[in-house]
């Protein structure tokens, strides 16, 4: 199994483009997935400088309908005529916005008239051979605070709390993506029912939210509920963040940025 960082907030790699966005490319025996698109054509330019070809891609994930994971899909749909979409249809018909600093649309835009293309998951399920979708991640741990700042439009215009139920989680060979872990890294670990080795993605959580004292204790359980998984993040994941989480985990955590291959 090989995974490559092909849009990410940090980078460095000067022959590649950083971005607010996620993008990785998963290269296992049996299937080639782009987990997330990025925020726009970022990881496609950044491909080419590495010399990967998107258009062989069988399945495109997307974790969730924000524009930094989805903006990029479109860009991707004219060079690539056979892949999948994976994605929920709350991602797709939902309008999203963060209230962070300044009221902001975060919706990501959709291709038109490439429907069938299209697959729309409802519940956990097997998408292909030892490919797996986790969908409603029970909420039964802490979310992240972050998500305070995100909410999605109502048919009125009025906005509320946005609940996460677009967000999804893949796995495949015991790697488990989380996309942003909006639903919160713990919450999603416990709706995965398969054996988990390595987890990949953002954990949206941001520097001054969360307490010195929240993170050591969350990262404290996630040691003791899982000693021998090895945790990979960025994107969302704040640089004070890392420094707590790794005083804890020492090993068990660790970094990428974009143009790295794993």
């Amino acid at each position: 199994m090989t995974w490559t960082v092909l849009s990410d907030n940090r980078t460095n790699d000067c022959n590649v483009q950083s971005e607010h966005g996620l993008s990785i490319l998963l290269e296992t025996e049996k299937h080639r997935i782009l987990l997330d698109t990025g925020a726009s054509d970022v990881f496609i330019r950044n491909a080419e400088r590495m010399g990967i070809d998107l258009s062989t891609v069988d399945y495109v994930f997307i974790s969730h309908g924000h524009s930094d994971h989805a903006g990029g899909l479109i860009h991707l749909m004219g060079m690539n005529r056979k892949a999948q979409i994976i994605v929920s249809p709350r991602a797709v018909s939902g309008k999203f916005f963060s209230k962070r600093r300044y009221l902001h649309s975060i919706t990501a835009e959709w291709p038109e008239g490439r429907e069938e293309r299209f697959l729309m998951v409802n519940k956990t399920c097997v998408i292909a051979d030892n490919l797996y979708v986790i969908a409603h991640i029970p909420q039964n741990h802490p979310m992240p605070q972050g998500n305070e700042h995100l909410f999605v439009e109502n048919t009125d215009g009025s906005y509320q709390n946005d609940d996460f139920r677009h967000e999804l989680a893949l796995y495949t060979d015991g790697l488990l993506f989380t996309g942003c872990a909006h639903s919160g890294l713990e919450n999603i670990l416990a709706a995965c029912p398969y054996p988990v080795h390595t987890v990949v993605g953002g954990f949206h959580l941001l520097d001054d939210h969360e307490t010195t004292e929240e993170l050591s204790e969350l990262a404290k359980r996630l040691v003791k509920a899982y000693p021998n998984t090895h945790f990979y993040t960025s994107h969302c994941t704040g640089d004070k963040v890392f420094a707590t989480l790794k005083g804890v985990m020492g090993e068990q955590l660790h970094t990428f940025s974009c143009g790295v291959v794993y």
